[in-house]
């Protein structure tokens, strides 16, 4: 299982403003019952197979063109740990508990 945290920026558009291409993308995330996520103020963290999570990155990817921007920044940061279970929660824990 891996977490992966995901921003996607449309740039050019226009405005400032870019809650309504990031409500678009958690649409996206909605129709993914199989993974866990959580946004933040700055980005969106999933937790799952990594596989599974790329793929559904790629199609968040395209929800800002649907929406007429003409350019797309996504940037991707992937935590995946092979020698135990990794959850969001247990990462939150591990520091929790040392404080």
């Amino acid at each position: 299982m891996a977490v992966v945290e995901v921003t996607i920026a449309p740039l050019g558009t226009g405005s400032p403003s870019v809650s309504h291409f990031v409500a678009g993308c958690h649409k996206v995330l909605e129709q993914a019952p199989d993974l866990k996520y959580q946004l933040t103020p700055m980005s969106t963290v999933i937790e799952g197979d990594l596989d599974r999570i790329l793929a559904v990155i790629r199609q968040m990817h395209e929800v800002p063109f649907m929406s007429d921007a003409q350019r797309v920044m996504t940037t991707i940061r992937i935590d995946d740990r092979r020698d135990k279970e990794l959850t969001m929660a247990g990462k939150i824990k591990a520091v929790t508990d040392k404080l």
